[in-house]
């Protein structure tokens, strides 16, 4: 298999894909459970089950494609009702086949016919609630911003937050589906009250350090969002989106015209 990973602290394993997203099995003495599946090209259930000899449960941090196709090779996977329709457009044939196109550009080999046809499980409704895997507890958080059910997960004893794409080096807030820039901005500095000190995103093969999350929010400030320079993301969604720097080596890309909307609201004091 085209997986790779590391053990960034102990029982935290960081997966990768062939197709450079990231997944998280976090390995307790009970049970384990892996935080999202990537674009499922490859059997994900087998490897995460390779890394531990208890049994593997799946949780999705939302409802994108390369963050949901995997679940293919699982019975059941658990997933914030609020991303049950972006889950389902995402599971359907045009995002599988620009997962196959996106895999041929990478040359990486990929079966269509059975990856078209593959069935996803029937979404588990995730709740808020702390579960207890032995020796590692998690606390699932619902965080709305990437998509309306984002979920945010804390491993208290490792200090850990898992932040799926609502936090990456570069941040997409721009989908149709995703949260205005402003509201997203408040819904990640309330987690900033979770006493973390390092992050696991989906994006990024290794640990980032709580700084690096303070600075990338601190840095969003009212007058970067409104000065954001225009950006192209291509023309396939249709959105008109701006970039702001807002630290070193990190950027945020949102829809202008939904924060440009919400300025206006925000100024009436809707």
């Amino acid at each position: 298999m085209s997986f790779s990973y590391r053990e960034v602290l102990p029982d935290v394993f960081h997966i990768e894909d062939a197709m450079g997203v990231c997944m998280t099995l976090l390995a307790g003495r009970r049970e384990a459970w892996l935080l999202d599946s990537g674009y499922g090209l490859e059997d994900v259930a087998a490897f995460s089950a390779s890394l531990t000899d208890k049994p593997v449960r799946l949780i999705l941090t939302h409802g994108h494609y390369d963050h949901i196709l995997g679940a293919s090779w699982f019975d059941g996977a658990s997933l914030f009702e609020e991303d049950f329709g972006t889950a389902e457009e995402h599971g359907g044939e045009s995002w599988r086949r620009r997962a196959l196109d996106a895999a041929a550009e990478k040359g990486i080999a990929a079966e269509a016919v059975p990856y078209l046809a593959a069935e996803l499980p029937a979404w588990n409704k995730l709740e808020e609630k702390t579960l207890s895997l032995g020796g590692l507890t998690v606390q699932v958080i619902r965080c709305p911003g990437h998509t309306p059910g984002s979920a945010v997960l804390f491993v208290p004893e490792r200090e850990l937050l898992l932040t799926g794409d609502n936090w990456n080096p570069c941040t997409w807030v721009f989908f149709p589906e995703a949260l205005p820039v402003r509201a997203y901005l408040r819904n990640m500095r309330e987690i900033l009250g979770l006493p973390f000190r390092r992050v696991l995103c989906s994006h990024s093969g290794g640990l980032h350090e709580r700084r690096e999350l303070e600075d990338f929010l601190g840095g969003l400030t009212e007058e970067r969002i409104r000065s954001a320079e225009p950006v192209d993301t291509g023309a396939w969604l249709g959105i008109r989106t701006a970039r702001v720097e807002p630290a070193a080596g990190m950027c945020l890309v949102f829809d202008a015209d939904k924060a440009y909307k919400e300025q206006v609201n925000d100024a009436k004091g809707k």
